[in-house]
């Protein structure tokens, strides 16, 4: 199962946003990484701007470009706003869901939660990350796995209505997704226009 295991805090400075979750280097570091990081650089192209809206979307979802490729092309077939359709989709992915649902404290922890049989949707288990979830079914943890540390501490505090399309059920620790979200709520620092401009030409 393909994913970047490479150091997250290096991504993270290298587009100036905590895609990863709490970062404190960035508030020491708010720079480029590398030697010359800190020093003024040329004037980045369009081209390098959108490529970078692109690299930063991917690396937020955890998701790699052949997979990200082919979300953007069912995006653009399908009917709406192909932007916003893309978002959609990468939020609708289950290891996504977990991590909105406050389940696991990042997406890497959800995926992990998902491929190691812990999540369960409709009641039944499902170990795939990029699993889409559809507006009224219902994402829990599995029975025997809802006394884990690791998803206790997580939904200790967490604060669900941050998430309107999304419903939680404490006590059975499981959400449900009413609706698709609009791109109002989704609160990713992505300019989703640019990537469709660099998958247009």
């Amino acid at each position: 199962m393909a994913r970047y295991t490479g150091p997250k805090t290096r991504i993270a400075r290298k587009f100036g946003d905590a895609i990863f979750g709490a970062d404190k280097v960035l508030s020491k570091k708010n720079y480029p990484p590398g030697q010359h990081g800190n020093i003024r650089r040329r004037k980045t192209s369009e081209y390098g701007i959108m490529l970078a809206e692109k690299q930063k979307a991917k690396y937020t979802y955890g998701v790699l470009e052949r997979q990200f490729r082919n979300m953007f092309d069912k995006a653009a077939r399908a009917n709406g706003i192909t932007g916003e359709v893309l978002l959609q989709a990468l939020e609708s992915r289950l290891d996504n869901v977990v991590f909105r649902l406050g389940i696991a404290p990042t997406r890497a922890a959800a995926r992990q939660l998902v491929s190691h049989k812990h999540i369960v949707v409709d009641g039944k288990v499902v170990h795939v990350p990029s699993y889409s979830v559809k507006p009224g079914q219902i994402v829990g943890v599995r029975e025997r796995s809802k006394s884990l540390e690791v998803i206790a501490d997580a939904l200790a505090g967490f604060n669900h209505s941050k998430y309107p399309w999304l419903e939680w059920d404490e006590s059975v620790k499981a959400g449900k997704m009413l609706h698709l979200p609009e791109r109002a709520d989704i609160p990713e620092n992505i300019k989703e226009h640019l990537i469709v401009e660099l998958y247009s030409k």
